[in-house]
């Protein structure tokens, strides 16, 4: 992981401009989808969004976890993990059953429900063009280099120097390194995450490791649930037998 790339945001550093929001737009060849970038939110056409809490100004985007939930849960192999380090989706495989929107524990891949012939869509972290030896998209844009690209490692002792540098001017820690197994795609920030509506309660561990222990338990629970269905038959056929045998036996004594 040490050696694939991804990108530092510092949340201190931006300002708000939406040059990564209409850098993106461009190179992704997608619409406009609102008048006003600050309103806009993650869609099918739209993989990157800036939010204002006040006078904070932040992004939201996949944060192409090292072992991503939504690879694991993929029976086809539509999404997987680039050699840069991105997560990324291949539309002629997908068989559209949506598992990894609901395995995502950011919640970011969306669904292009208006077509007959739906893909699932999210940022790539510009796979093709980092492969090419550009930046991606967002970073290129960016005039304050609030966002930056580079190697992992680099990216971690740059976010570790800035929060011990200047600890009133940022919250320490770091998001995205750790959460769900950490990812390619850290930020740092003057606030809690969550008051800037970064999902912060998750587990340190890879989300796919709770699918394997949910499937680990699936034999045990299905024989447990079926001795349990098979009892319950039983035992209800059994009482509808003693309820005809009692109602035959009243029957005789009245006669």
């Amino acid at each position: 992981m040490l050696n694939e790339t991804g990108i530092l945001f510092d949340i201190t550093l931006c300002e708000g401009c939406g040059a990564c929001y209409d850098m993106c737009k461009e190179v992704n060849n997608l619409p406009e989808t609102n008048d006003d970038y600050l309103k806009d939110h993650l869609s099918d056409n739209t993989f990157t969004v800036v939010e204002e809490y006040g006078e904070i100004y932040t992004r939201k985007l996949c944060m192409h976890c090292n072992e991503p939930a939504c690879v694991s849960v993929c029976l086809v192999g539509a999404i997987k993990k680039s050699s840069t380090g991105a997560v990324v989706y291949d539309a002629d495989k997908c068989i559209g059953c949506r598992y990894c929107m609901q395995a995502c524990p950011h919640s970011i891949p969306r669904y292009e429900w208006g077509l007959t012939k739906p893909r699932i869509r999210k940022c790539n972290l510009c796979d093709d063009r980092v492969k090419a030896g550009k930046l991606p998209g967002c970073v290129e844009a960016c005039p304050t280099e609030a966002t930056i690209f580079g190697k992992m490692d680099e990216l971690i002792e740059i976010a570790k120097k800035r929060l011990k540098s200047d600890p009133d001017k940022y919250y320490q820690h770091i998001y995205g390194l750790e959460e769900a197994g950490g990812g390619h795609v850290l930020i740092i920030s003057p606030v809690p995450f969550e008051q800037l509506g970064y999902v912060s309660k998750l587990t340190n561990e890879p989300m796919p490791e709770f699918t394997m222990r949910a499937m680990e338990k699936i034999p045990s629970v299905a024989i447990g649930g079926g001795l349990f269905l098979s009892a319950m038959f039983w035992l209800t056929k059994r009482k509808n037998e003693l309820a005809k045998e009692k109602k035959s036996t009243n029957g005789k004594e009245s006669i």
